[in-house]
């Protein structure tokens, strides 16, 4: 069972309280608790690639930890910027490996 799901709450919980919600509560408390469906891991490979693809750094970041505790290798996160690179494109790629340095290293 994944961890509960704060940020939202903490971050934005006071200056927009039911988007808070949303996120803490549905996505991540509903959505992705699915594991029978999709495992975490594999939802985390997925939002990864998704943020990347859209140039989504800051987000990108927090996600690329999530992936880790998830499971996701540093391997296959390099894999996955790689193979993106000609799909997203090769400045999202070098800016995606910036962060996979820092949090997979």
């Amino acid at each position: 069972m994944a961890k509960k799901q704060t940020a939202g709450r903490e971050q934005l919980g006071e200056f927009a309280p039911k988007f808070a919600e949303l996120n803490d509560d549905v996505l991540f408390g509903e959505v992705w608790s699915r594991e029978d469906q999709l495992s975490a891991r594999d939802r985390s490979m997925i939002t990864c690639a998704s943020l990347m693809s859209q140039g989504l750094f800051p987000q990108l970041e927090a996600h690329m930890k999530i992936a880790k505790e998830n499971g996701v290798t540093k391997d296959e996160m390099v894999e996955l910027i790689t193979h993106l690179s000609f799909y997203a494109g090769w400045p999202k790629a070098w800016s995606a490996f910036g962060l996979a340095k820092k949090i997979f290293e």
